[in-house]
């Protein structure tokens, strides 16, 4: 990879991202209609950011959208009342996989962010693209202190001991369910199950009255923590960690044995099922239809407020199919790149921006707004924090299950040049096990395949 850092120009650079594109099966367009958002309104999307007199300007792209992009615009509006020689330009680029994939296509070009929010899993693609400042740099150059900041979120974008971007949005799946159901079937509601087995019992009592025990999103992330609460992983090579990755794994027999409970739960009519990640299942969860789902934590704020007081909502940790020590679930969410294409002032005012964001106080604001749990360990000492735990302790669960996971390679969790394909991939055989077209081990057997494929090929590009 040095070899080719050396040597790439701008344009071959250029090709070789649209290379990859079609490598991968991407199809986008480079802004036919470029479009972003801003606070929480449609505006076009400023191509470069500059420095104006005394001021230095960083465009953020961002895929905080909702409720939750409005915390974002605030944090934002903060950072520039408090720096005056600094501005701050939020632009909403979608979802998590159009906002990356609109980043690819900016790579070598001056219509490029200064920095950008990406999901976890495009973690390896950013740090092969060669057009990023490792954040790593700014830490080395002033010493910054990096033990303030949550052990297991910081290790997730380190690579090769180097943070390679800097942690924002933290989260995790949780249980939610309907604690008013749970009293009314003769569970504890205050006891969630855990266990495959307490899943189902609790779904089969649940199931009456016109109301379905589950109702499970078809999203890939829920199989990878599957499998990583049985401490395994699902991707070769440490998870991607000691090496690139040259295989997907989550056709193991962990993998397979989660499938196979999900689809017994289907199969057994105490579980809704429908092809899709949407939000259907938050949906019919608010309207008191499914007893149990999943979702993200950050969600929580969000599901509170569709439920509006109807009933109890009770979360609790992702299953599991029994006891291991070596389990836990890992670190989902995103983290803020620098694009090296941009002027060292840039780059430092963006540096300036990240650490504001990583503040107690302003970590505080995020967290109690979204969902989302702290990065930064002080945060959870913040009378708003406390404040709010005790009046929403559904707030606890996230942060209490993320505490109680090993740090390992499993929980740290997978790193992988083509890994959003590999997760449409992986819903596809999800989709195809529970609807009976295939079993759980060829649905998983015949993605793992495309997705060592499409690894192969990103691989060899990358020589």
């Amino acid at each position: 990879m040095n070899k080719f850092q050396r040597k790439v120009s701008v344009p071959i650079y250029t090709m070789f991202i649209l290379l990859l594109f079609g490598i991968f099966g991407i199809s986008y367009t480079i802004w036919g209609n470029q479009s972003g958002v801003r606070g929480g309104k449609a505006g076009a999307a400023e191509a470069v950011s500059e420095s104006t007199v005394g001021v230095t300007k960083i465009v953020w792209w961002h895929a905080m959208s909702g409720e939750n992009g409005k915390v974002v615009d605030k944090l934002v509006s903060a950072f520039n009342a408090s720096h005056k020689d600094m501005k701050v330009e939020a632009v909403y680029q979608g979802s998590y996989y159009d906002s990356l994939t609109k980043l690819k296509a900016s790579i070598g070009t001056t219509i490029a962010p200064t920095m950008a929010q990406v999901y976890d899993i495009g973690t390896r693609f950013m740090i092969d693209s060669k057009a990023i400042t490792p954040i790593q740099t700014f830490i080395d150059r002033e010493k910054y202190d990096t033990s303030q900041m949550d052990e297991a979120i910081i290790n997730y974008y380190t690579v090769d001991n180097t943070l390679f971007s800097m942690p924002f949005n933290a989260s995790n799946p949780i249980l939610y369910y309907n604690k008013d159901l749970f009293t009314a079937a003769g569970l504890n509601p205050d006891q969630p199950p855990v266990l495959y087995e307490d899943v189902k019992k609790a779904a089969t009592k649940l199931t009456k009255g016109g109301v379905t025990g589950a109702y499970f999103g078809t999203h890939s992330w829920y199989m990878e923590q599957f499998v990583a609460n049985q401490g395994a992983e699902w991707v070769n090579n440490g998870n991607g960690r000691d090496g690139l990755a040259t295989a997907w794994q989550l056709n193991g027999a962990e993998g397979v044995k989660a499938l196979a409970w999900w689809k017994e739960l289907v199969d057994n009519n105490v579980a809704t099922y429908s092809a899709g990640k949407g939000d259907t299942s938050k949906k019919a969860f608010a309207e008191g239809k499914v007893a149990m789902i999943f979702d993200t934590t950050a969600a929580l704020r969000d599901i509170l407020d569709s439920v509006e007081g109807k009933f109890e909502v009770g979360t609790g940790f992702f299953p599991k199919p029994a006891e291991t020590a070596s389990g836990g679930v890992g670190v989902g969410g995103g983290s803020n790149w620098i694009l090296n294409i941009k002027s060292e002032e840039e780059q430092q005012a963006a540096w300036t921006f990240m650490k504001f964001l990583s503040e107690p106080e302003q970590q505080a604001i995020f967290h109690v707004n979204t969902g989302y749990f702290p990065i930064t360990k002080k945060t959870y000492e913040l009378p708003i924090v406390q404040e709010n735990m005790k009046k929403y302790p559904q707030f606890k669960t996230a942060i209490e299950q993320h505490h109680a996971s090993k740090l390992n390679k499993a929980t740290l969790g997978g790193i992988l040049g083509v890994y959003p394909d590999a997760r449409k991939l992986t819903e596809e055989a999800v989709n195809q096990a529970l609807s009976g077209q295939q079993s759980p081990q060829a649905a998983l057997d015949a993605a793992a395949a495309e997705i060592n494929a499409k690894i192969a090929a990103y691989n060899q590009a990358l020589q």
